[in-house]
């Protein structure tokens, strides 16, 4: 695997992409005719899901033919075509997707290539004793069906690849709709790396127009063997009814927790950090932050210091009747709030004029008081807000972050220096990630050690997932032999 940042450069990259640069650089117009972007045809992308399917059981039988060297050439070239087209591909995704910023998506792109594991995360086991010899091996499912986000779409096409490749898997995608032209766009990239490396043409496959009907088709597929779903819950819920293996990387509500014990200048900054990385689209970062009460009028002063715009409790209650929208289901009349997809990931100087507030583009995240009922705390946003809640002590942060973390278990963060605080809380909110005194994304890598994933399975418990993710195991014993002592 081609880890190559420095710990200097790691700070330098994370130093540039908090500064936003040009974060309002123009972006390319997306053209995408169905078969390709911009008069560019994508290769492994079919109009029918069988099609689709038929050529990533291809793949799977070509993958099963290379040797480990040469399934690690292939993922060195994608790794390459990745640095190369990342800034491609980030504007191609905030211009089909409205979403996010291209800086803060090329990083990610760079994150993906640098750190993604291949072929070395796969190990065989060896147990010998006075009967012989049990070999134990991560082999592949075979063809993998793969649901991606529209958040992080050709970042989790790219990331999944490389994973479920160094597996030995082929790979068929049914990528989300509202992001198919960067999604296909990196399934093209994953079959130009392929053949540059000497292998099929055509190594992972995707649809033209992916829909519920398509993904249906692949669910029900007997060649699917294995379905790994990254998206909001109601896609998470179908492929775990699947019947299938299935991996489930679900939604999140990461709480933070700052105590006064902490650096609170530097808790400050790196809370915003993390907040409007990509403009809060991943599922790791920050959405809520529980303050003692005796530093928060501190912590709010430092993140004021770097790019957050303070609004009122009438400014915050009007902002959320904007960006959450009340939907009724047709079948029990329930009313509930959800999102609203015009809002998610916008910069913040975007949402603020939605409530008649004109900042410069230094304002990069939306700060407020609230209570903990808050709709603010209560929802995943996936957008540069962030609700401050003040609490007396730990005892009432933990039990607070807890509930507003509504048992997803994925990710959460803590900013303090007591060991028994951090503790606690780690114990207390189980989540798959948790994140001391740094911003969230150094939970996948970005700054912090250990490798990257989009594909965070709290649900269905693989974690962080990695190429041994999309393994099963294998066992050959040979009994009372070939042990030489």
């Amino acid at each position: 695997m081609a880890i190559n940042w420095t710990e200097a450069q790691i700070e330098q990259i994370v130093a540039s992409v908090m500064k936003g640069l040009k974060a309002d650089a123009p972006i390319s117009k997306c053209e995408y005719n169905g078969e390709g972007y911009n008069g560019k045809k994508y290769i492994g992308v079919y109009s029918d899901m069988n099609d689709a399917i038929d050529a990533a059981e291809q793949g799977y039988k070509a993958i099963r033919a290379m040797s480990l060297e040469e399934r690690e050439k292939v993922i060195s070239i994608i790794r390459d075509l990745c640095r190369k087209e990342a800034h491609i591909m980030a504007e191609l995704g905030v211009s089909e997707t409205k979403m996010g910023r291209v800086d803060h998506k090329t990083a990610k792109h760079m994150l993906v290539a640098d750190k993604t594991p291949g072929t070395s995360d796969i190990q065989a086991q060896v147990k010998t004793g006075d009967y012989g010899l049990t070999l134990t091996e991560m082999a592949p499912f075979g063809v993998v069906g793969s649901i991606t986000p529209s958040t992080n779409p050709s970042e989790t096409v790219i990331c999944n690849s490389i994973g479920m490749i160094a597996a030995g898997n082929g790979v068929v995608f049914n990528p989300h709709p509202n992001a198919i032209a960067t999604s296909n766009y990196a399934v093209d990239l994953i079959n130009r790396a392929s053949a540059m490396a000497g292998g099929p043409r055509v190594l992972v496959s995707s649809v033209i127009k992916p829909t519920l009907d398509t993904a249906n088709i692949m669910y029900k597929d007997p060649r699917i063997k294995l379905l790994v779903c990254t998206g909001g819950p109601g896609v998470v819920k179908s492929v775990l009814s699947s019947g299938k293996k299935a991996i489930g990387a679900g939604a999140g509500n990461p709480p933070v927790i700052v105590d006064d014990t902490a650096d609170i200048k530097k808790a400050g900054k790196d809370i915003i950090d993390g907040c409007t990385f990509d403009n809060n689209l991943p599922c790791i970062a920050e959405k809520e932050v529980f303050a003692f009460n005796n530093i928060a009028d501190e912590l709010i002063d430092a993140m004021k210091a770097n790019g957050a715009y303070l609004i009122t409790r009438e400014q915050a209650d009007k902002l959320a009747s904007i960006v959450l929208v009340e939907k009724t289901n047709p079948k029990t009349g329930i009313k509930s709030k959800i999102v609203n997809r015009d809002c998610v990931g916008r910069d913040a100087r975007v949402l603020l004029e939605k409530i008649g507030i004109n900042v410069c583009d230094k304002i990069r995240c939306i700060i407020c008081e609230t209570d903990f009922n808050h709709d603010f705390v209560q929802h995943e946003l996936m957008m540069p807000i962030l609700p401050i809640v003040r609490v007396k002590n730990i005892d009432e942060a933990i039990d607070l972050a807890v509930k507003a973390e509504h048992g997803n278990r994925h990710t959460a963060h803590m900013h303090s220096k007591n060991i028994d605080n951090l503790t606690r809380f780690a114990r207390a909110v189980e989540t798959t990630i948790f994140v001391k005194n740094a911003p969230s994304y150094a939970g996948i890598g970005f700054g912090g050690e250990g490798h990257t994933t989009f594909t965070i399975a709290g649900p269905t418990g693989e974690g962080i997932t990695s190429a041994k993710s999309f393994t099963r195991l294998r066992r050959c014993v040979l009994s009372e032999s070939f042990r030489i002592i």
